[in-house]
């Protein structure tokens, strides 16, 4: 349905950086079953901005080849992510994710003195009333796997809004438009296993990947990015095979996106 289905669009995410559309892809199975849509995202490639530092016109690519990496790793933390015509030309075309009312958070801003038991603290700040408060994410193996995708795609715009909680339970991330440049871009809320080792579940994701880079996914992702993109994804996962260890932030730059829930 999403490659083939036609495309209606149905509403605007209007707080999106890019043009960002909510959209339905309706194919019709005929005597099987009639006309049946799913509900999507729809980003044209012509609603991109442009950014000093990548190149205009390539974050609906970079999207679909994060979902790449994510489905070979075994790690399936992005949803279903397809480039195809729209009905404001090439984009990127993502399954929507709908969060359940009771979803647990995995990302929040909370006062200092009621910080979770559990839960890792990135940063603290002073709110606009004078308190200290504490940017934190939890400590869930779901929610580790998905920090270690961003370190092996860079990405360079983890916010707390890009992580969703799937009605099965998934912790899944969207929004990868800034991700596989050439240079240290990776800015993530998620950096409270910083110097821990990788999961075991990470690891082995990597492996799979070098391998699988020689192999299909290599031909995909060389549809998708620059050469020199694809040679430093597979130099960071070379280095994640000789040192599996989370990342420390840099400090000559700011690791934290804005705004960054």
């Amino acid at each position: 349905m999403l490659a083939e289905g036609e495309l209606t669009v149905t509403g605007r995410i209007s707080d999106a950086s890019n043009l960002t559309l909510l959209a339905t892809a309706t194919a019709d199975l005929g005597a099987v079953g009639g006309p049946v849509s799913v509900e999507c995202v729809y980003k044209p490639v012509r609603g991109e901005r442009p950014l000093w530092d990548f190149p205009d016109g390539t974050l609906a690519a970079r999207e679909r080849a994060a979902y790449l990496v994510s489905h070979a790793a075994g790690w399936d933390c992005v949803p279903l992510t397809i480039l195809r015509p729209g009905p404001y030309g090439e984009g990127m075309v993502q399954r929507w994710i709908t969060v359940p009312d009771d979803a647990e958070d995995t990302v929040d801003l909370l006062p200092v003195d009621r910080m979770v038991p559990g839960w890792l603290p990135v940063l603290r700040a002073v709110d606009m009333d004078g308190s200290d408060v504490v940017v934190a994410h939890a400590d869930r193996p779901a929610l580790a796997r998905l920090a270690g995708f961003d370190v092996v795609v860079n990405n360079a715009d983890r916010k707390g809004s890009h992580i969703l909680t799937s009605p099965d339970g998934r912790i899944l991330g969207v929004d990868h438009g800034l991700c596989f440049h050439t240079d240290n871009k990776l800015r993530t809320i998620l950096w409270g296993w910083a110097g821990d080792d990788l999961p075991a579940e990470v690891r082995d994701g990597v492996g799979r990947l070098r391998t699988a880079l020689d192999a299909d996914l290599g031909e995909q992702l060389d549809e998708l990015l620059t050469v020199t993109e694809v040679t430093a994804f597979r130099r960071r996962l070379e280095r994640l095979l000789e040192r599996p260890v989370f990342p420390r932030p840099p400090t000559n730059r700011t690791p934290i996106p804005w705004p960054p829930l």
